[in-house]
């Protein structure tokens, strides 16, 4: 599975769900079920590796604004979220997480924000095609801290200046 089929599968998905996470996470085990338990491991790969790219302070940042705070599992979970929004969100945050203001069409806090069913999506499709757990994928594991300068998350001026039309658009009122 190359990149492209990746997204596509991510999009797809994503659509069927009306973009609510855990109908996508459903959605994207029923079609890893479709594939070969190699390709499912090549989805894995992609995956893990765009959640550890997204592994930044900015990032996170941006999810404690969203979220009104967010802690390590809650982060981890926005991370699986990004990914399953699609390859343009993922990209466009990535590169610069205050262009979120511009890439989402709005955000409910009950809904988005929250893609941790995404995360095990393929580990379960590996396990119910071969009856056994998904080995090692064989990439770098996530730097043990966030990359980029620091911010401190609780310091509300902190987050605005680090994400200046985040925060007008979705920051506390």
């Amino acid at each position: 599975m190359d990149e492209t089929e990746f997204w596509e599968l991510v999009d797809d998905t994503r659509q069927g769900a009306g973009g609510d996470p855990e109908d996508q996470a459903d959605l994207l085990v029923d079609r890893l079920l479709e594939k070969d338990p190699d390709l499912v491991l090549d989805f894995a790969r992609h995956f893990e590796a765009r959640y550890n790219r997204a592994f930044t302070w900015d990032l996170w940042a941006a999810a404690w604004v969203l979220l009104d705070g967010a802690s390590d599992d809650a982060f981890d979970y926005f991370r699986c979220w990004l990914i399953g929004q699609g390859r343009e969100v993922y990209e466009g945050a990535v590169h610069d997480a205050d262009a979120l203001a511009e890439l989402l069409d709005d955000f409910d806090e009950d809904l988005d924000g929250d893609g941790e069913d995404l995360g095990y999506a393929a580990d379960e499709a590996y396990e119910q095609l071969t009856g056994t757990v998904a080995p090692e994928l064989g990439i770098a594991p996530a730097p043990a801290e966030p990359l980029g300068t620091p911010v401190d998350l609780e310091d509300a001026r902190a987050l605005a200046a680090r994400l200046p039309r985040l925060w007008e658009r979705f920051g506390p009122e």
